[in-house]
């Protein structure tokens, strides 16, 4: 039987943490990390079905979506720090075990989980998440100058990604019409509504610059994967204008067990393949559970 979603806060520290929960808490729990510049929302076709067979939370992160956004003076935007945050919210859910949906920012966000506490991890679903320099190709190159020497003219070159266009182009960019014509336009505009709270465009920068520190743990995560061999499953829109498909290479000499599938979409592959990545993420939480 489907399952209802429910739309639930929590205090987290000094944050309010909105999170969707569906499913019953004696289920295999489902951890949904959702990337930038999205929330939770990007997952509220999946979780219905998902929950049938799986407990399932999906978080908004701190500055995203509708959780609290405090400025960057009062919170410290990390992805270890948001881990921590995430962290705290399952602890006060009671969840012990879990598998870890990655995308995008979420990515380093789960990793950070993962490597911290391995033996609660149940399982990877890797949906456009990056964690190896294969998937980072020469459209990082601006990135990469940046961080490594964050100077007003470096800045320049990254161009002007944080406003209105750069939130669309997130989910629209380098896609044919008739792919862009599937995707509701209500997502861009509910993110960006969002985005421009006072401070937050400054918070979400300070995230974009601390991608670095998640790229500098590259070798870290391979150990990871090398240790716990966690079995995975990857669901890659494959015209992502920001990871590249050697990502999902990558994955498959990482790990002993990973199950691929492409599809053709783009970054935010969820907006217009949820029924089929819905039912290959039942299967996976059956399967390794």
């Amino acid at each position: 039987m489907t399952q209802k979603v429910r739309h639930r806060r929590a205090d987290v520290g000094a944050l309010e943490v909105f999170y969707r929960e569906s499913g019953t808490p004696e289920r295999p729990a489902v951890l949904l990390l959702h990337g930038f510049p999205s929330s939770s929302h990007t997952f509220h076709q999946v979780m219905p079905r998902l929950a049938e067979v799986a407990y399932v939370i999906a978080p908004d992160l701190p500055g995203f979506g509708l959780s609290s956004a405090p400025t960057v003076d009062a919170y410290d935007y990390t992805f270890e720090n948001l881990s921590r945050t995430v962290e705290a919210l399952l602890e006060g859910l009671g969840v012990e075990r879990f598998f870890l949906y990655l995308h995008d920012f979420g990515a380093p966000v789960g990793y950070h989980l993962a490597t911290r506490l391995p033996g609660r991890v149940a399982g990877l679903i890797v949906q456009n998440g990056n964690a190896h320099e294969e998937g980072l190709g020469h459209q990082w190159d601006a990135a990469r100058a940046y961080w490594a020497d964050p100077t007003d003219a470096n800045r320049a070159e990254l161009g002007d990604w944080l406003n209105f266009a750069g939130t669309r182009d997130q989910y629209l960019a380098e896609l044919p019409s008739y792919l862009r014509e599937l995707h509701p336009p209500e997502s861009w505009h509910l993110d960006w509504e969002r985005m421009r709270r006072p401070g937050n465009i400054d918070a979400q920068f300070a995230l974009f610059t601390d991608y670095a520190s998640h790229v500098a743990r590259f070798d870290e995560l391979a150990a990871y994967h090398r240790a716990h061999q966690p079995p995975a499953l990857v669901l890659w829109g494959s015209r992502d204008a920001f990871f590249d498909l050697d990502e999902v290479l990558a994955y498959h000499r990482a790990l002993e067990r990973v199950d691929s599938h492409l599809y053709d979409a783009g970054h935010f592959l969820l907006e217009t393949h949820a029924v089929e990545c819905a039912e290959l993420m039942r299967a996976f939480v059956l399967d390794n559970s």
